[in-house]
This record gives C-alpha cells, sequence and structure tokens, in this order.
C-alpha cells in the first residue's frame, strides 16, 4: 500500500514538478503571519471571511439552536470582598457546563463581568499548587503570596470581584466537574474507535464527525457561548463592559470567542497568539479552522476593541517583532494603536502568573473605568477548598461520567439541529458555507497562464498538450485539448478518475465529431497509480484536524483544479483562438462526478449545462479520514445535494440521483 502510494505521488510529482502543493503538508508547528490589510474596507471583507471560516470549521454555522439553559446556582461561600456560587447549567439539553460564578460582596447598579477560561492544567478550578511548588514561583518573581499563590485561577476570581467585578469561570471538557467526557477523548486522544465510526451514531474524531464538522473543540466554543449568555442573564452584569481571558488553551478559546461573538467588549488572551506553534491539543484543533489564517489574525478579529497579550519563554517569545508589530498596524488603521498591549514575558515560562494578571487587572481597570489605583496590585486571600467549589452532591447529583453513549447521543442531537436548519435555509447560507468547506470561490479562482507543449494534427481536430499554470496559488496542471478545425464554439471539461488519458473515451470523440472542444486535464495526484490514501501531517495522533486545519483535503485541492479549468477558459485566449461561447463540465467517474458538483456550486454562473453521474456518492458514507473522498463539512450541509441544489436544475444532466436522463449525456452537451 504505502509502495503504491509513493509511486502515485513520484509519477505527479514528474508531471506537477513545480506544483506548491507537492511540498510537505503544514502542520501545527508552522509558520502564521498575518498580514495587516492596508485599509478598513479591505479588512471588512477578510474579517468576514475569516470569521465564517472561525465558525464554520467549529460547526457553529449556522449557531445551534439556544435552548433553555435551566442554570441551578447554590452553594454560596461568602469571602473577604467577595462571594462564589456553583453553578451548572446545559448548553444543550443534557450537556451539562459547570463552574464558580464570583461576586463582589456589594454590588451597586451594573458592574463588568468577565469570563475566565483555564488551559491545560489538570483539574484547574479545583485543585491547590504544593507549597514547595508556590514558593519556587515566588522565588522566580511569578506569584506574591505563599497562600493565595496556590490557585492562579481563584486569585484572578478573588481581585476582579474585589474590584467590582462579576466573574464567570468555567470548567473545559474532562476538567474538575465537567465529566461526561474522559480526559483521554478531550485532550490525548490517538488512535481511531472501530465501535465510533460508523454512518450512525458516529462519536468523536470519526471521519462523520469531521463531515459533520464536530469537534471538542467547537463544543468547548458553544459551552463559551452559552457561557455568555449565562453572565448576560444576570442583572447585575452590564452588557456594554464584559471581558474574557484565560492562558494557554484557555488563551485559545478566548481569542476565538472575542473573534466570534460581538458582546465581548475587552479580550486578554495570554501566551497563546503567536506565529510559531498554534495550540497543541486536539481540544486546540479543528479541520478547516487555520487553513491560510492563524492566532494573530484571530486576535485581529477583535479589532479595534480594547485587547492585550503576553509573551513567556514558550511559542510566543519572538511576538514583540514577529505578530504583534502587525496588530499594532491593524489598530493604527482602525485609529486605535493605544487599545492593543503586548506584556513581555520571556524570562517567565508559560502560565498565568501573578505579574501578567497585574497587567490583566490594570488593562481592565482603564478601559471599564473601575476608578482603582494604577497598575492593580493583587492582594492575598485564603483559598478555598475543593469542597467549597465541587458543583455536585447528594443534592445536586453529577451525570454519569464518560459515557459513550452520551457522546454520540450529543453529536446526534447536534447533527439533526444542523439538518433541520438547513433545510429551509437561504441557498446563500449553504453557498457561503460550502466556500469555506471547498477553500474557494470562483472569484479567488486566480490568474491562469497557459504553456503549449506539443501540437499535433489529427485531420479533423487539432490534439495539444500543455500546462495551466495558477499563478495566484503557484498550481499547475496537465491538459491534453481536442480542438476541431471547425469548432462551434463549444467547450466540454472531461473530467475522468484516470485525468486527462480519459478524453480517449469514444464519446469524445463524438463530441468532437460535433464541433465540440474537449479539455481533459490531469487532476492533483492523477496521471499516475490511484491515489489509494491522502497524505497526513507527521504526527502519530489520528486526528484528522492536526492535517485538515491547516491543509485542504485533496477532494476539495481537485475542486480547485476545476475551478482553475473554468476561469481559465471564461478568462483566458488559447493563442490565437477565441474564448468559448460555452463552456460545459463533463464527469462520469466515482471520483470526478462529486467533485464537478461541488465546483458546479461554486461557479454555477460560469457554467453554461453539465452532465455528471455523482454514483449515489455521500461524504457521510465516507469511512476513512485518508480516503481521497474525504471532506471535512461535506455532509453538514446537506451533503452532495446540498451542493447540486446550487446549480440549476435547467442546465444539468444528472445520473445517481433519480433525476431524468433523457436525452443520452452527449447530445444534452451538444444541445
Amino acid at each position: 500500500m504505502k509502495h503504491t502510494l509513493l509511486l502515485a505521488f513520484f509519477a505527479a510529482a514528474l508531471a506537477q514538478a513545480e506544483d506548491i502543493r507537492l511540498q510537505p503538508p503544514k502542520d501545527l508547528n508552522g509558520y502564521f503571519p498575518f498580514n495587516p490589510p492596508s485599509s478598513l474596507s479591505e479588512w471588512d471583507v477578510r474579517k468576514e471571511q475569516v470569521r465564517r471560516q472561525i465558525l464554520v470549521a467549529e460547526g457553529l454555522f449556522p449557531m445551534p439552536t439556544k435552548t433553555p439553559l435551566n442554570a441551578v446556582i447554590h452553594g454560596k461561600v461568602e469571602g473577604d470582598g467577595f462571594t462564589v456560587e456553583k453553578v451548572y447549567f446545559e448548553s444543550a439539553p443534557g450537556f451539562f457546563v459547570t463552574g464558580s460564578l464570583w461576586k463582589p460582596k456589594v454590588i451597586k447598579g451594573k458592574v463588568p463581568g468577565v469570563m475566565f477560561a483555564h488551559g491545560h492544567w489538570k483539574d484547574a478550578r479545583l485543585s491547590l499548587s504544593a507549597d514547595d511548588a508556590v514558593r519556587r514561583e515566588i522565588a522566580a518573581g511569578g506569584e506574591r503570596f505563599e497562600r493565595g499563590g496556590k490557585s492562579i485561577f481563584q486569585s484572578l476570581c478573588v481581585q476582579l470581584a474585589r474590584m467590582g467585578c462579576v466573574v464567570w469561570q468555567w470548567d473545559m471538557l474532562s476538567d474538575s466537574d465537567s465529566i461526561q467526557f474522559s480526559r483521554e477523548i478531550v485532550h490525548t486522544f490517538a488512535k481511531q474507535r472501530p465501535e465510533a465510526n460508523k454512518t450512525e451514531n458516529w462519536g468523536l474524531y470519526s471521519p462523520q464527525a469531521e463531515s459533520h464538522l464536530q469537534s471538542i473543540m467547537g463544543l468547548q466554543t458553544w459551552n463559551a457561548v452559552r457561557g455568555l449568555d449565562f453572565l448576560l442573564s444576570l442583572p447585575e452584569v452590564d452588557p456594554e463592559r464584559t471581558a474574557i481571558t484565560g492562558a494557554s488553551g484557555g488563551g485559545t478559546q478566548t481569542m476565538l470567542l472575542a473573534a466570534i461573538d460581538d458582546r465581548i467588549k475587552l479580550s486578554f488572551p495570554c501566551v497563546m497568539v503567536s506565529t510559531a506553534m498554534q495550540g497543541g491539543c486536539t481540544c486546540e484543533n479543528a479541520s478547516l479552522l487555520r487553513i491560510n489564517t492563524g492566532n494573530v489574525e484571530f486576535a485581529g478579529l477583535f479589532a479595534p476593541k480594547p485587547q492585550g497579550m503576553n509573551t513567556a519563554n514558550d511559542w510566543t517569545k519572538e511576538m514583540a517583532t514577529k505578530g504583534f508589530p502587525d496588530l499594532q498596524k491593524l489598530y493604527t488603521t482602525f485609529g486605535k494603536k493605544d487599545n492593543v498591549m503586548l506584556l513581555r514575558g520571556e524570562h517567565f515560562p508559560h502560565n498565568y502568573n501573578a505579574v501578567t494578571r497585574s497587567a490583566f487587572y490594570t488593562f481592565v481597570n482603564k478601559h471599564f473605568k473601575l476608578g482603582q489605583p494604577s497598575p492593580v496590585i493583587e492582594q492575598d486571600y485564603e483559598p478555598l477548598t475543593k469542597e467549597q467549589l465541587t458543583v455536585w452532591d447528594d443534592k445536586h447529583p453529577a451525570p454519569k461520567a464518560a459515557d459513550p453513549e452520551f457522546e454520540r447521543k450529543l453529536l446526534k442531537y447536534f447533527a439533526d439541529d444542523s439538518d433541520k436548519q438547513l433545510r429551509d435555509a437561504d441557498p446563500k447560507v449553504l453557498r457561503e458555507a460550502i466556500e469555506v468547506v471547498i477553500g474557494r470561490t470562483y472569484d479567488k479562482a486566480g490568474e491562469v497562464e497557459w504553456t503549449l507543449k506539443d501540437k499535433q494534427d489529427r485531420g479533423d481536430h487539432l490534439e495539444m498538450t500543455g500546462t495551466l499554470t495558477n499563478k495566484t496559488y503557484n498550481e499547475e496542471l496537465n491538459v491534453s485539448w481536442l480542438y476541431p478545425k471547425q469548432w462551434n464554439g463549444r467547450v466540454v471539461v472531461w473530467l475522468d478518475d484516470a485525468g486527462k488519458s480519459g478524453i480517449a473515451d469514444k464519446q469524445v470523440k463524438e463530441l468532437v465529431a460535433g464541433g465540440v472542444a474537449v479539455l481533459g486535464v490531469d487532476l492533483l495526484f492523477q496521471g499516475g497509480e490511484p491515489v489509494k490514501q491522502t497524505r497526513v501531517v507527521a504526527n502519530p495522533r489520528e486526528f484528522a484536524g492536526y492535517t485538515h486545519g491547516y491543509n485542504h483535503a485533496l477532494f476539495a485541492q481537485r475542486t480547485h483544479d476545476v475551478l482553475t479549468l473554468i476561469t481559465f477558459l471564461r478568462n483566458t485566449k488559447v493563442g490565437s483562438h477565441p474564448s468559448p461561447k460555452t463552456v460545459c463540465v463533463a464527469a462520469f467517474g466515482a471520483q470526478t462526478g462529486p467533485i464537478a458538483v461541488a465546483a458546479l456550486a461554486l461557479a454555477s454562473e460560469h457554467v453554461d449545462r453539465a452532465a455528471v453521474d455523482t454514483h449515489g456518492f455521500r461524504f457521510g458514507k465516507v469511512l476513512d479520514y485518508r480516503d481521497p473522498m474525504f471532506l471535512p463539512g461535506g455532509a453538514k450541509y446537506r451533503d452532495l445535494p446540498g451542493m447540486l441544489s446550487l446549480y440549476d436544475q435547467d442546465r444539468r444532466w444528472v445520473a445517481g440521483e433519480n433525476e431524468d436522463r433523457k436525452p443520452t449525456a452527449i447530445d444534452w452537451l451538444m444541445k
């Protein structure tokens, strides 16, 4: 199998030596620069694109139905200048979000609300550090107090409450009181689970979950959205003074919620905004999420609202020279350069220590006008115990822990909810989503250049071979033309599972004899041995998001090739020959039929007529994330019929979908 795959790639590489897609796929440790816009109008367009990409990638486009939270608040504890209560609510029916609600002891009028997302600290909200660990932090300058230094999480909440803020600190999945998913599923998933890889009642990480854009990261962000709903439901919280902060994985959640939810007014993601490593955990990655973008640009989506961040001796250590100057340039374009700040801390390890917390308090104090002396210095307190903070007890029993049946039931709930919303959705919603899933639009198909390599006279027609170079994306396609000497102005793009050699088909000869020019092509990795398994990044963990969070799937890349062909025909003359009057697409292969449908969905106004055989293909039936037909998000948006619905029924001949197939496909193309 491996030998065959290498031969296929080698053969394609010989034919397409300049195609950038032959390079190794990008992974989370790549370089992710942010190119700030030259104008606000340019940024408005880009911002909408990236924001939609985040929503689609995390399964939040359209946003799931918001059901009653059924919040339970109990177990109030009074401290020195603050109170804390135990909270759990349902972000979806039966899906519990747990956490602590911290408040000032005395509340007058409307006060700021702060969301605090923790990262990869086990049992973060409930744990206390050992005495010797705290002393080491004090000696290094990271903490100030032997008592308060035991919990960076309680420290931040206590101080903010004393400053007059309400704080919602919730548990990430599998942490502290959030027990419905195991830590192994959330953070250490390594191998595909046969029992979860089903076309019905599937589990996370399966091709079906990926095809429906269901991920741990998406569930975490959904919980954050519902957490903000909860926070803003409290009558004392001022909706114009809402903030979010968090470090590490909590920093990832901070920048993402701030990017997609306009209700957040101040953001402070810690030790995560970087042009380097983007987040190594399965809970920080999702298919489609960072293709052609990254964390610095995600942070940029929050501009021009107040935003702070920091560096440490980790992947953020070069942020002062790589990334932050670009964010400053973006904020300057808004006339708000002072609204973004970077706290340098490369001498500290990866954490959210007292120095950084002080910078956050001071930032909140300034922008929310709290009237505290500046800079704000954290005060000591007596940490609460696990028993004082845990939300579950005899009167408030915990749900079943690490329940695979709950996992499958929850994914089915979200899939059914999405199907219901999309059933009667505006075609615009489908098109916008499919643009993200495929990762390219016709308008952005690129600038294409034709190079003739050989030309042969075949009597009634010319046979030409050459290369199409997509100069915008550095992609190359080997093509063959059959060009009738009595050309009628019509061109058929002939897509075949075997590549351009498919134009030897006798049906093609019939088209050429009728005066139709036919263009055959080797789509990416065609022209050699068929690809049986697609490439993945050098990560041993079998999670599609590690590859497809940064790289287009092969199905999408081949769809890009078809868009390249169509835009070439519509915008370019071939030598002395004029552009065609009519452009058609024909695809009857088990692989190329669905690829043609995807391209037609995105270039519907630019293809006059099409004939395809879908073979009844459905993305939701693909059982291997390395299958050449695997496409993240492919099933979510009504699967292949959803794509097909975006191309006018009156201009298509379709087999495999129970549609009328008269006249014959060739007669249809020549009609």
